[in-house]
């Protein structure tokens, strides 16, 4: 498995991913993404900005993750000091072509090595509370619940949050 950034020519390949992601995300109760989000422009701009990475297995993109410093102002609803730089992991994806293979926790454990890199200590992550898989995925990297949350931009979805210290 390879790790690395991601490049605009990676956008038909990422938009199949999501494409495959959507309706296994939605079979298991999770509307946090749909046909509008995340779109081709997203991950332009995460391209742009210089955070978003790919995973490929075998020569085939096989998930993607954006590595930012973005956190939401509704984080505060979790008791997380949003004042503090962190680096936040968001469009966390893996296709289900590949499930099982190690690539999610390599994608999430892609944000430490970015975290050090940085000299941040403090990593967050959110995700759809009816997640189990991503909740999960993100004790398994050591990363600790911190509390539910809404999201202005999603209306009458409930997320979790959780934090991680290096």
């Amino acid at each position: 498995m390879q790790i690395r950034k991601a490049t605009i020519a990676d956008i038909p390949a990422i938009m199949q991913v999501v494409k495959e992601v959507i309706p296994v995300m939605r079979a298991s109760g999770n509307f946090q993404w749909d046909d509008k989000y995340p779109n081709p422009q997203v991950f332009e701009s995460d391209i742009a900005a210089d955070q978003l990475w790919v995973a490929n297995v075998d020569g085939d993109l096989a998930g993607l993750v954006a590595i930012t410093t973005e956190q939401y102002p509704e984080y505060a609803q979790a008791g997380l000091d949003i004042s503090q730089t962190a680096i936040v992991i968001h469009r966390l994806a893996v296709s289900p072509r590949f499930k099982g293979k190690g690539v999610a926790i390599n994608l999430v454990l892609q944000a430490d090595a970015v975290a050090k890199e940085r000299g941040i200590d403090i990593l967050r992550i959110d995700t759809n509370a009816e997640n189990k898989i991503a909740r999960n995925l993100f004790t398994k990297a050591g990363y600790e619940f911190r509390g539910e949350i809404t999201l202005q931009f999603r209306p009458g979805l409930k997320f979790v949050c959780f934090e991680k210290l290096l």
